[in-house]
């Protein structure tokens, strides 16, 4: 069975005006300002296996998730781990692009070191409820590594600033915090003893995945290459 070759984490300073951890080039389709939106269902350009579970194309939904057998509206984020949904998730929360001052998500195919790719870019996102002007940039990556072996590829998150961790429909405050706060990891949807799955430390507590957060979770402080 195929697996993958690499897991990636990758982090760059809070507050780059440039987005320094965001990869550049995958921004081609764009997903309208929405709350809860999925756009249609769209070609990965490879074939991955996820643990077992094979897909060439994905749901991108604006509460910061990849899904593959169907478009994915939840807002608060429950459990990654052992999920019977096949998710790749960098930061499932409750994303509104909808609020004043949120970019839109935008996602498309590239090639990373000449392989072939797909991102989906939540850059200077929102959250549902804002009455400020605090966004989130994080971006999901696979990368295609069949060098390694068929259905092979790379998972790469990336984050550039972490200000807010839930919306207020989740529970939160008005400023982002609180509440039902961000999940991240993978699941390959499999049920009991043929379910993969990873979700990070930090995922769904309080203050973990922020800017100036614990240092063994803040996301954009650590970087993460683990081999699976």
């Amino acid at each position: 069975m195929a697996v993958f070759s690499a897991v990636a984490v990758c982090a760059s300073m809070a507050g780059s005006a440039s987005a320094a951890a965001i990869r550049t080039g995958f921004s081609s389709n764009s997903l309208a300002a929405n709350d809860d939106g999925s756009a249609p269902m769209t070609s990965l350009g490879f074939t991955a296996n996820l643990f077992g579970n094979s897909f060439s194309q994905t749901y991108v939904n604006n509460n910061g998730n990849l899904t593959f057998t169907g478009a994915f509206g939840d807002y608060t984020p429950t459990s990654i781990a052992g999920s019977n949904t096949p998710i790749v998730a960098p930061f499932f929360v409750d994303v509104d692009t909808t609020v004043t001052g949120s970019s839109i998500v935008t996602y498309g195919t590239g090639t990373v070191n000449g392989y072939a790719a797909f991102a989906a870019n939540y850059v200077n996102v929102g959250y549902y409820g804002s009455t400020a002007t605090k966004n989130n940039s994080f971006q999901v990556v696979l990368i295609n590594r069949p060098d390694t072996g068929t259905g092979n590829f790379d998972i790469e998150f990336n984050y550039d600033q972490v200000q807010w961790e839930t919306g207020t429909a989740s529970g939160g405050n008005a400023d982002g915090l609180g509440g039902s706060s961000a999940r991240a990891g993978y699941s390959n949807g499999l049920s009991g003893a043929a379910n993969v799955s990873y979700e990070f430390p930090g995922s769904a507590v309080n203050g973990a995945f922020l800017d100036g957060g614990p240092a063994g979770t803040s996301l954009i402080a650590n970087s993460l290459n683990k081999m699976q």
